[in-house]
């Protein structure tokens, strides 16, 4: 037994890589074609009835997918969009959950009012793992922010709100008590998830093994898990807000060859877990089908409910999405108007006034903040110029969030890709499973569920990038724009510059000078250096200590814009990369 499992693992693992290789080149999305497969193989009369335990993709595999997404979730976008995020993974989610569990009564004769719910609750939420889809389509960054981000939090909706229906079959749940348990859902779970993600980069901080490091972020989403789950909290909540904790603090805390390896090693950890979740609703849905027809159910009435199900899913998410462009697009005009009140602003600053508390203007209310970066700093007194510098990053970010806003704005185009990107997933087949057994029309729910996992992938994710191409919303990056890259090259050199006209002790001015030289044409080498004796080659030493020293410099006013958003995230990811690349080199070099 245990030889055929390896052998069934082995096969299954070549399988992702052959699927994941040759999928793009004939224009089909990989985790469709192993949804084909997983219910082809299910088909075939030498294998038997499979059937997935929930708590292996509720509790094994959507933790570290759900972290890995949210590690690499650029955090600057996801502050801006959050309001809308926050809109369609709770506000959207409870809404589907009660229409839908109102079609199914009324579809369903005898189908309690608590138990519909239940599978509105499963039917809800948009899942994780289907996102891959969307950045396959090449959609616009911002749309597969919002749609990412979405998928991350409404679990925590949708299942507190299944908890609650299921409990409520036979008694009675006041609002008042879902709501409370949803708020420390959210809360207790963000609470567990951010010290979590704290102590996981204090602690890899100190580690100096590269392997070490990395096998502990290996565990880290099981570690915010566990200790929400048994306290009542969301896991998975807990789990995305370790990853943004981490994503957010890593190139601060972590070194640069620890990052790319750790990335590299998440990277393939995520193809094999999202597509060990796609073949598994494939392999999964046969055995539901049978399971209803043995128990005297139809599939005539699964396929119903699964159809009226989708549609209002659909006609609902419509709603709110026309709903959201439309406030999107009155926020937007009054953009001129709020940009020459910054504008404004910076002019006062500039002339070095510093707005008061209690003041109409908009910053005003983080003068607490104020005080407290400047109490990090060392500060005993918030001076006149700390307190405009801080004013000053507050009202640059604030315009960079304009910008942003205005050249990613959402339409009519961009609303339709995010109606339609709303699919199903394997969350909605788990959560089913997580019916109690005694659940009356269970069967029926379970398999419901599965046929909208299923037809939401093949249909909607089927035709996603297609729609978008018509559209014209593909290959539109502005990740390479060749003017903002050489400005954002021009500020990170800037800080370099300026960290050599401060204090830098223990290097000769030769080397200072050598190093302001290759800043300045950009084309200097550390080849220039012959070690031919052995006071070059301590010279030369000295010298990568001090290109390192203004990388860190680099590494640390990139982090600053990124906090600002002046850039967009793709090319701050790859200014990044290019400085961890060039801090690998030196530090091989020196080994």
């Amino acid at each position: 037994m245990e030889a055929q499992f390896e052998l069934i693992a082995i096969a299954a693992v070549l399988l992702v890589v052959a699927v994941s290789v040759l999928a793009p080149k004939v224009g089909v999305a990989a985790p469709l074609v192993l949804v084909v497969l997983g219910l082809g193989v299910a088909s075939l009369p030498i294998v038997d009835s499979i059937t997935i335990p929930p708590d292996l993709i509720l509790g094994g595999i959507l933790p570290p997918l759900l972290y890995s997404a949210a590690v690499n979730t650029p955090s600057m976008e996801f502050r801006r969009d959050f309001r809308l995020i926050s809109l369609f993974s709770v506000v959207l989610v409870a809404v589907s959950a009660v229409v839908i569990g109102l079609l199914a009564c009324a579809l369903v004769p005898g189908l309690p009012l608590g138990i519909g719910i239940a599978l509105g609750a499963i039917i809800s939420p948009t899942d994780a793992v289907a996102t891959a889809v969307i950045r396959q389509a090449g959609v616009s960054q911002r749309i597969v922010t919002v749609i990412e981000g979405e998928s991350m939090l409404n679990d925590a909706t949708a299942l507190v709100l299944l908890r609650s229906a299921v409990a409520a079959i036979g008694v009675t749940v006041s609002l008042w008590q879902v709501t409370l348990d949803f708020l420390w859902a959210v809360a207790g779970a963000a609470a567990i998830g951010y010290v979590v993600g704290r102590l996981n980069l204090a602690v890899r901080a100190r580690v100096t093994p590269v392997t070490s490091s990395v096998t502990i972020s290996l565990v880290v989403p099981f570690l915010a898990y566990l200790p929400a789950e048994q306290l009542g909290a969301s896991g998975l909540v807990a789990a995305v807000t370790a990853g943004l904790v981490t994503g957010y603090g890593s190139p601060r805390k972590l070194g640069a060859e620890e990052r790319i390896t750790e990335r590299a090693v998440w990277r393939t950890i995520e193809l094999l877990l999202e597509s060990a979740v796609f073949l598994m609703v494939g392999l999964e849905a046969p055995a539901l089908a049978e399971d209803l027809v043995e128990q005297g159910g139809g599939l005539g009435i699964a396929l119903m409910v699964a159809v009226g199900a989708t549609t209002v899913a659909i006609i609902l998410r419509s709603a709110f999405v026309a709903a959201s462009v439309w406030w999107l697009a009155r926020r937007n005009q009054r953009t001129p108007a709020v940009r020459q009140h910054l504008t404004e602003l910076q002019e006062r600053l500039a002339d070095g006034e510093v707005p008061q508390l209690g003041n109409s203007d908009r910053p005003g209310r983080k003068e607490r903040r104020t005080r407290r970066l400047a109490q990090r700093a060392g500060a005993s007194a918030v001076s006149d110029e700390a307190r405009i510098g801080i004013w000053q990053r507050m009202v640059d970010q604030r315009l960079a969030d304009l910008d942003y806003l205005a050249a990613e704005a959402f339409g009519w185009r961009e609303g339709l890709v995010l109606v339609w990107a709303g699919m199903r997933g394997a969350v909605t087949v788990a959560a089913a499973q997580t019916l109690p057994s005694g659940t009356e029309h269970r069967s029926l729910l379970v398999l419901a569920a599965a046929l909208v996992a299923v037809g939401t992938l093949l249909v909607q994710g089927g035709t996603l990038g297609w729609l978008a191409g018509r559209l014209g919303l593909t290959g539109h990056s502005t990740d390479s724009d060749p003017v903002q890259w050489a400005a954002l090259q021009q500020e990170l050199n800037r800080a370099a510059l300026d960290r050599l006209s401060g204090e830098l002790d223990g290097y000769p001015a030769e080397l200072v000078d050598r190093a302001r030289e290759r800043l300045h044409r950009l084309t200097q080498s550390e080849e220039d250096f012959r070690p031919d004796s052995p006071a070059n080659k301590e010279l030369m030493g000295r010298y990568r200590t001090l290109r390192l020293t203004l990388i860190a410099a680099q590494r640390d006013e990139l982090m600053a814009i990124r906090d600002l958003g002046t850039y967009p995230s793709g090319m701050l990811d790859a200014a990044l990369a290019q400085l961890d690349a060039d801090q690998i080199g030196i530090e091989l070099r020196q080994a």
